[in-house]
């Protein structure tokens, strides 16, 4: 059996969630999906599980995290070009989210960061692994 990646997100709008990474360009697995949460699928063993923070608190004992002030997670999603890491970052900016922390350009490697409408924290990068430094 394939090992599969979901990873779990609390929201406070669950609508306004799915709209504004719909207009990112993901899509969700309506099998894992209901009122209660979502499943965004990021790739083939990928997943984002989207879930409304009343639902999100049955599967912890710990308080959410206010993501505007604490960081809880760093999501980072590779793209095929580094244009692509700049055009989501306009579709971030249109569907209400924000830009988070300047460009940064490695030479090998290109990534933008953005904060979603939870606060929290997603990179896109391009990797060129055969730029890489060798040390």
């Amino acid at each position: 059996m394939e090992t599969k990646l979901f990873l779990n997100l609390p929201v406070k709008d669950l609508s306004k969630s799915i709209e504004f990474f719909t207009e990112l360009g993901f899509s969700f697995n309506q099998k894992f999906s209901n009122e209660k949460g979502t499943c965004m699928i990021i790739g083939n063993s990928s997943n984002v599980m989207l879930l409304v923070e009343e639902f999100y608190r049955t599967f912890t004992h710990k308080t959410i995290c206010d993501a505007s002030k604490s960081s809880e997670v760093l999501i980072s999603i590779s793209v095929e070009r580094r244009e692509e890491a700049d055009k989501m970052i306009e579709k971030v900016i249109k569907a209400g989210g924000s830009e988070y922390m300047e460009s940064k350009d490695f030479g090998w490697m290109y990534q933008r960061s953005f904060l979603d409408l939870d606060n929290h924290h997603w990179e896109v990068f391009f990797m060129d692994e055969s730029l890489m430094p060798k040390e």
